[in-house]
């Protein structure tokens, strides 16, 4: 039996397959760190200690796309909940399930210290407007945690609770009263098996049948469809470009990939999307519309979970509401074999073609280094199953064009957000995630100087729970806020305003001389 809120709170966490939750103390959610130290029983998630509560929130971000299941991150009162909204507003326009739990000094009129609160409820009501809401009473934790799981995760967006610490260590109410009758409220979510109506595969079918150069778009709702994927593109003798969170949809040694679309995109991408006749996305929301087909070229198919998402980004003949693997599988009967493979063959040509320009482009000189070669290099060299994560800036450029994603791998990084700083924190919960798998981080020295230094703190705290060790952090240290310095040029053509663009020097790579003495070389940190 639960002795506190704070205990039935983890408890109930735990219910719902929370295996950990990310964040920093507080005076706000002392109830619940009582409770944390009380756990014994191993039925409670575990308390993960960062060194600021922004990157709990990138955390459970991650937490959320390296294993499709439920993020959660915590913080206290005040200035505590504020510093969560950067990595919440990640997870919220990256489609991710989160709950952030925050805490509360008292209820209002029982004589709280106010000094650091502020309205959490209007603070949270934009990235977690789905549903937020404050606990004023034991008897309602159960119900609001419950309801805060599962719209997170149908929803596939940003929950919040917010609990009193005066609730917090209240005794327990594991079953609330009911005025009408007991109410048996179960934890858990399954996803529901969506698929469109056999009359729309129909004509979904028809329109892709008619194409004679079909292209293809997943992101990263296509995640988990990478075999009804490349079935499709078979059949349909499409090539397939990626959103840049689909990265690791698709191995990018298929001949047929394109790679990254968009800004950060590739020829063979931009040659795919002119000259198609027919589009079919998959999963993803891509926004920069003036890398798809000109308006009326090409007839389009497009295929998301969210209803929401259809017919935003390009006039698309038909949309289907779907889950991506499901959607395929269900339309590939309907997909005739294409004889003519010209098409593919272009394709493949200039994807061969991108790839030696990429390792021309990788052997250029320069001074000290080009990071292009950096990064060409290290796509040979990463093992299999490797899990990546990038940074913003131009550390996200060399991710999205240099490196070879191969079938197994996991890659993310701040999608739709693209804010600078969750490469360390996005590559630490992949590490809890997925002790067992190599991991890393590829960050600019801009990011890193932000925060990324900090959470080496925090890898120090808990790499010994890692069966293997490997965490590398690779900074790109050319003392400028790249991506900005050429944002800045492009736009007004001024030279670099050194006093904004430049960046102190900073010795990331600890000297062997001053490193921690280990048993065996195989113990020392990976940076």
């Amino acid at each position: 039996m639960s002795e506190t809120v704070g205990d039935f709170l983890l408890e109930r966490l735990a219910t719902w397959g929370v295996r950990r939750i990310y964040g920093y103390p507080g005076d706000g959610i002392n109830g619940v760190m009582g409770a944390f130290a009380r756990s014994s029983n191993g039925k409670r998630p575990e308390f993960i200690q960062v060194r600021h509560e922004e990157m709990a929130a990138f955390m459970a971000c991650a937490q959320a796309k390296f294993t499709h299941e439920l993020g959660v991150c915590m913080a206290t009162s005040g200035p505590g909940a504020i510093h969560l909204l950067n990595g919440l507003y990640d997870a919220k326009l990256d489609h991710q399930p989160v709950v952030a739990i925050v805490g509360q000094q008292a209820r209002a009129g029982l004589g709280g210290n106010y000094q650091q609160e502020v309205d959490l409820t209007t603070l949270f009501k934009d990235v977690a407007n789905e549903f937020v809401q404050v606990a004023m009473e034991p008897a309602q934790v159960r119900h609001l945690v419950d309801r805060a799981c599962r719209i997170a995760l149908a929803e596939r967006t940003v929950t919040a609770i917010i609990i009193p610490n005066d609730v917090q260590e209240s005794p327990a109410v594991s079953q609330p009263p009911h005025k009408h009758g007991t109410v048996h409220s179960g934890p858990g979510y399954r996803p529901p098996r969506v698929v469109p109506h056999d009359e729309e595969l129909t004509r979904a079918a028809d329109v892709l049948n008619s194409g004679q150069r079909v292209a293809m778009l997943v992101g990263q709702g296509a995640l988990r469809a990478a075999d009804e994927v490349s079935a499709v593109a078979e059949v349909l003798g499409a090539g397939v470009a990626k959103a840049l969170l689909g990265k690791a949809v698709l191995a990018d040694d298929l001949p047929y990939v394109t790679g990254a679309i968009g800004l950060l995109g590739t020829k063979p991408s931009w040659t795919l999307m002119q000259e198609c006749d027919t589009l079919l996305m998959v999963g993803s929301s891509f926004p920069y519309s003036e890398f798809l087909p000109e308006e009326g070229q090409a007839r389009g198919v497009q295929i998301d979970i969210d209803g929401k998402m259809l017919g935003i980004r390009y006039p698309m003949e038909v949309n289907l509401v779907g889950d991506s693997a499901e959607t395929l599988r269900a339309l590939l009967p309907r997909l005739d074999q294409k004889s003519d493979r010209s098409w593919r063959q272009k394709i493949e040509g200039e994807v061969a073609e991108w790839w030696n320009l990429m390792e021309q482009r990788a052997h250029l000189d320069a001074d000290p280094l080009n990071p292009q070669l950096v990064f060409h290099e290290l796509s040979k060299r990463l093992p299999d199953g490797a899990i990546l994560s990038a940074d913003s800036g131009s550390a996200a450029n060399w991710f999205a064009r240099d490196i070879k994603i191969r079938s197994g791998m996991m890659a993310s990084l701040s999608g739709t957000l693209a804010t600078m700083g969750p490469g360390v924190p996005y590559a630490i919960a992949a590490k809890f995630t997925h002790p067992n798998r190599p991991v890393f981080a590829l960050v600019g020295d801009g990011a890193m100087q932000m925060n990324g230094i900090n959470e080496l703190i925090t890898i120090a705290k808990y790499r010994d729970q890692w069966p293997d060790q490997r965490l590398v952090v690779l900074v790109l240290n050319n003392r400028d806020l790249n991506q900005v310095t050429w944002e800045q040029r492009a736009m007004s053509g001024d030279p670099k305003f050194e006093g904004s663009q430049n960046l102190p020097d900073f010795h990331y790579r600890t000297p062997r001389s001053r490193r921690c003495p280990r048993t065996s070389r195989s113990s020392r940190p990976r940076r």
